[in-house]
């Protein structure tokens, strides 16, 4: 769009200087700054309607795909998707408009967007298409201005080169060397937690009476702390101290205040440029908080190459000293998938992390029988003995429910792509500059992949021959969580690991019940989909592990 915009700018310049010059009689008081004002505020005029009125209804070529009724005349669904947490209305959506993998939506000013539904479709755009689909620039100079081109925003051969020189640091091989950090991180939680919990020094008599605490703020700092530990081999303290720079600054960053996000909103209007030039505060938090998490990245890789130098015996497990080590990166490049892990890496497990509590809470059959399989199988958290992967392994019912929980409730509800050229999905033409909507939560809720219980907190599915991968579902693109295909998740292996690890901690020590069983949770509106207000939840200690 951006090229016929300066099209239409310098015919409009043409236009003013050859009436002025030759038919001044066709100017306005031949005058070319009015002449230019005047041919520029009619052309734009006829191109809005035409962008706006007439192409999407009667011109463009995904017209007769299948979408949501009750458009509004220039904004579409906007008003829908403005007003419902993330990945809400294309939920409903799926499973309510017939569609044969593609639905098309109206968004800001009628702009067109496809929703990817089923597996075929998904397989194209994910897999075999995959580098025709790439991440919007919205997107990655947004994140890009605070995280630096790391693999999450890296496209083509950058992305190819970075992927291939990461990946031995996140095989599964290295991963499982990593479980006795997790489990450390779970005990040091679990033991911060203890105090919290009592009721004048003691252990609560029943749930009922123990102090309700907000878990979201907990998780954060505990994931926060792992990435650092098993990441960057670089203890960041966050769990025994929340007011570390490093996790207030990312408090700033990841929970927007109202300003950001009308920045936001500005920014589906305004060049990105001319947002960033707004003089708010929120357009010098980010730079400065970008400048303060890159420093502390400099400095954990300062710390880390020393180490290594060293030939320190603990230096070369966690995952950065694995890239270090693969000689395949500058350091500025290294700072780059720092930032990246930091972000990515934990907040998006903080958040599952609350909706496993979530969901522990309302299913409290589940949550006895979790925990009953826990301590039956792995020694007490308060014992220094390590875990192993393979002591998670064998417990299937943990497996169950960190699978269901990640299915129902996937930290990052959408993700998109648009077409960098002219192509194609599942035959249907799609051309250059279109959005495309890959929903993780429409897809992991399609009833058409996961039957009429798709909405519902049901870990049995994954129980039983040959679903402890599939949760029974006869495609693997019905789970989404972790996108597939070379863009998929990286640290998928280590971020299961942590999350298993983490919900074993807390669901083995103790009993958890909803502050507030009866109000609906509103969601936050943002990258990762956490509870707006955050979640109270009541725990006690059991004893016996």
């Amino acid at each position: 769009m951006a090229p016929v915009k300066r099209l239409l700018s310098l015919g409009c310049l043409l236009t003013a200087l050859c009436m002025v010059r030759l038919y001044p009689q066709w100017s306005i008081n031949d005058s070319f700054l009015a002449t230019f004002l005047a041919y520029s505020s009619f052309v734009s005029t006829v191109w809005a309607a035409w962008k706006v009125l007439l192409y999407p209804r009667f011109f463009s070529p995904l017209r007769h795909l299948p979408e949501p009724q009750g458009n509004a005349l220039f904004m579409g669904q906007f008003a829908a998707i403005r007003n419902e947490p993330t990945g809400k209305p294309q939920r409903e959506w799926v499973n309510a408009i017939p569609n044969e993998g593609l639905i098309r939506y109206l968004n800001v000013f009628n702009e067109e967007r496809l929703l990817v539904t089923n597996p075929k479709t998904l397989a194209e755009v994910l897999v075999t298409k995959n580098y025709d689909f790439i991440k919007p620039s919205l997107v990655r100079d947004g994140l890009g201005r605070i995280l630096g081109i790391g693999i999450l925003l890296a496209e083509g051969e950058e992305h190819k080169t970075q992927r291939k020189h990461l990946m031995p640091a996140f095989a599964y091989r290295h991963v499982k060397d990593l479980y006795p950090v997790f489990w450390s991180k779970a005990s040091e939680l679990v033991k911060a937690l203890m105090p919290t919990t009592q009721v004048n020094g003691a252990d609560a008599a029943d749930i009922a009476t123990a102090p309700a605490i907000e878990i979201g703020g907990w998780t954060s700092r505990a994931t926060l702390d792992i990435i650092g530990s098993a990441g960057m081999g670089y203890d960041f303290g966050a769990i025994q101290d929340p007011t570390t720079e490093l996790n207030v600054t990312y408090h700033k960053v990841l929970f927007p205040s109202r300003q950001a996000k009308l920045l936001g909103l500005l920014s589906l209007f305004l060049p990105m440029w001319l947002v960033r030039a707004i003089p708010v505060a929120r357009n010098q938090e980010i730079p400065a908080a970008a400048q303060t998490i890159r420093k502390n990245c400099r400095q954990v890789l300062e710390h880390k190459k020393r180490k290594l130098e060293s030939k320190d015996e603990d230096s070369g497990r966690d995952i950065i000293s694995v890239a270090l080590s693969s000689g395949g990166f500058t350091e500025d490049n290294l700072v780059d998938q720092m930032m990246t892990f930091l972000a990515a890496g934990h907040e998006t497990t903080a958040t599952a992390m609350i909706w496993a509590v979530h969901c522990l809470c309302t299913h409290p059959r589940y949550q006895t029988r979790l925990r009953e399989e826990i301590r039956a199988n792995l020694p007490s958290i308060d014992t220094t003995t390590p875990i192993t992967a393979e002591a998670l392994d064998r417990l299937p019912f943990l497996t169950a429910v960190c699978n269901e929980v990640l299915r129902l409730h996937p930290p990052v509800a959408l993700t998109f792509r648009q077409a960098a050229k002219n192509t194609s999905i599942c035959g249907q033409y799609v051309p250059k500059g279109t959005k495309i909507v890959v929903s993780t939560s429409a897809v992991n809720h399609s009833k058409e992949l996961w039957g009429p219980d798709a909405s519902e907190f049901n870990p049995e599915r994954w129980l039983g021959p040959g679903k402890m991968n599939t949760g029974g579902a006869s495609s693997n693109y019905a789970f989404l969580t972790f996108l597939h295909g070379p863009r998929s998740c990286i640290g998928q292996a280590f971020a299961k690991a942590e999350f298993a690890v983490l919900v074993a901690g807390l669901a083995g020590r103790f009993e958890m019940e909803l502050e507030d069983k009866v109000s609906e949770i509103k969601i936050r509106t943002g990258i990762t989909a956490r509870p707006l207000h955050g979640l109270n939840v009541r725990m006690r200690a059991v004893e016996g592990w």
